[in-house]
């Protein structure tokens, strides 16, 4: 059963008024990711993918992420949008957050310009910002959005959203 959208204020994006298949656009927000005390991600030169019931993911060029804090491990996953996914461990210090990034170094034509490009599940990071706001994780355990103020559900991943 289809959720009722929230109708988005002035200022405000429904997630039910993103496309499927998903958009991506750059967004010049700064985008920043703290794990275990430091700054491990810090850009304005991210991409963000909009998919209907999602809140966006931001993906972040590895030229502004401290990359010697990320691990390439095993893990693997396919979209049928973007195509195949790698996966990283962050360790920061004593502190570790397994498969808790991921990238396409391969993606479909349609999403190169993200290849190579880094996303985070902010709900095992210390804290992500956009544009200095902090986020709330999407709902569930293997989506990875980022909700902000300015995004209104409701959100796949939410209990009974598995059918949408």
């Amino acid at each position: 059963m289809k959720p009722k959208p929230i109708p988005p204020a002035v200022g405000q994006e429904s997630v039910w008024d993103y496309p499927r298949p998903p958009r991506l656009e750059p967004t010049p927000k700064q985008i920043q990711v703290i794990f275990n005390g430091i700054t491990i991600a810090d850009s304005r030169q991210s991409w963000r993918v909009l998919e209907t019931s999602h809140p966006p993911v931001y993906y972040i060029p590895p030229t502004d992420i401290k990359m010697e804090h990320l691990v390439l491990v095993p893990q693997g996953s396919f979209c049928e949008w973007k195509g195949n996914a790698v996966y990283y461990t962050v360790t920061v210090g004593d502190r570790q957050a397994t498969n808790a990034a991921w990238a396409y170094p391969q993606p479909t034509t349609a999403f190169a310009p993200i290849e190579d490009y880094i996303a985070f599940y902010c709900k095992l990071m210390d804290a992500c910002y956009v544009d200095g706001e902090l986020v709330r994780s999407q709902p569930g355990g293997f989506y990875g959005g980022w909700i902000t103020n300015d995004i209104v559900g409701p959100f796949k991943g939410e209990p009974g959203s598995w059918g949408w």
